[in-house]
């Protein structure tokens, strides 16, 4: 049976091999928004300000 591979190893020889380094900004980007926007959301005060500020 083959080795199944994670979709983080699979996204990153994606990259590689396509020489797509420009997406690196982008995933990163989202990665922080999406991070800040789940603090948000399970009530954490000191992200709070921060979150209102980007809507």
């Amino acid at each position: 049976m083959a080795r199944r591979n994670s979709i983080l190893t699979e996204f990153y020889s994606f990259i590689r091999e396509n020489k797509a380094y420009w997406m690196t900004p982008i995933i990163i980007a989202v990665v922080l928004l999406a991070g800040l926007i789940i603090l948000g959301a399970m009530g954490g005060g000191a992200a709070a300000p921060f979150i209102y500020t980007l809507f």
